[in-house]
């Protein structure tokens, strides 16, 4: 009489949840900390000492990682980041494996533009799904001002490469910058809507690596809306509000049009009670928050050896200890040590 094989015990999938009730399945993934722009409210003109080429995760790594969590720990959506992540040289083909897990995610990215005018219809085919843009002004010496670079007609043409691959939706991310662009906001909207491509102004936040930051040259949500409606009637519609959930824009409707505007008021107006990020930067740390002090390490284990049940407990436990808010508006705060190129948006 033959003995009955033992019936297998299958790995219950975990969730990503802290103390506070707020499940991760939103997972920001850093492919770079390297940039080719020097914007003056990321990185100092000389740039920043990049990551050893040895500590940045390999696609295979990346890729591990990402599988772990979307088949383990409910990830429904992956961003890939940078630095700039079309530095990435084989972005395309990371973009197609990500697509092909089960479930499948919705792969998204987070980009300034420079050189998506050739790899859009690339990215597409992939299984890209939607695309931020950032962009903060339309005149080329602003561009050149903010960024340290004349590539402003890079980007223009990237916009136009993907509303052209049927990336949707297109969103441009947009930071004013008190003296400099901050008179550009009723141009860059209708610049916008002309587009077809929803426009997100974001208030500028303590990740610059100069720790140059100040509250009082921040311009606020309140003044950017304030500007906005010199120009045009903003509405902000029941339905928008009610559906806004975990996202970080508070939309507005262009009264008289089809069109919305984001406002993201990460400093004065926080949505922390609503998040459901986490962060894997290029190194492979976790990140609960953009500005956490402190990290968890998958890199080390998973070069050691660790199987994909450890790695996804020590995500758990990892995500398990977020705190309750960014804490920008607590008298002790600090800015974390990398800064936003180092850790992703």
């Amino acid at each position: 009489m033959s003995t009955p094989l033992p019936t297998p015990r299958l790995r219950t999938t975990q969730v990503l949840s802290d103390a506070y009730g707020r499940v991760a399945t939103d997972l920001r993934v850093s492919l770079t900390d390297r940039c080719n722009l020097r914007c003056t409210y990321c990185m100092p003109a000389e740039g920043l000492e990049w990551l050893p080429g040895d500590e940045v995760l390999t696609d295979q790594e990346i890729t591990r990682l990402i599988r772990v969590g979307v088949e383990r720990l409910g990830i429904t959506t992956v961003r890939l980041t940078g630095g700039e992540p079309l530095l990435r040289k084989n972005l395309e083909q990371l973009v197609a494996d990500i697509n092909s897990l089960v479930p499948r995610p919705t792969v998204a990215l987070t980009t300034n533009g420079i050189g998506l005018a050739a790899r859009a219809q690339r990215l597409a085919d992939a299984g890209l799904s939607r695309i931020n843009i950032s962009l903060d002004t339309l005149n080329a010496d602003t561009f050149a001002q903010l960024t340290r670079r004349r590539r402003l007609s890079d980007v223009l043409a990237g916009v136009t490469a993907a509303r052209a691959a049927g990336l949707q939706p297109v969103k441009i991310n947009t930071v004013l910058m008190r003296g400099l662009n901050d008179h550009e906001a009723a141009d860059l909207l209708r610049w916008a809507m002309a587009e077809n491509v929803q426009l997100r102004f974001i208030e500028q936040m303590p990740l610059d690596a100069q720790h140059a930051w100040q509250r009082t040259e921040m311009v606020t949500a309140a003044e950017i809306r304030a500007a906005l409606e010199q120009h045009v009637v903003l509405t902000e519609d029941p339905e928008d509000a009610a559906s806004r959930g975990s996202a970080p824009a508070e939309l507005f409707r262009v009264a008289g049009t089809g069109h919305r505007v984001g406002i993201i008021a990460a400093v004065s107006k926080p949505f922390c009670g609503a998040c459901d990020r986490v962060r894997l930067t290029a190194d492979g740390q976790i990140r609960n928050c953009l500005f956490a002090r402190s990290e968890s390490d998958l890199r080390t284990p998973m070069r050691s050896g660790a199987s994909d049940d450890e790695l996804a407990d020590l995500w758990v436990a990892a995500v398990a200890s977020k705190q309750p808010g960014h804490g920008i508006n607590d008298p002790s705060f600090l800015q974390p040590d990398r800064p936003m190129s180092a850790i992703g948006g």
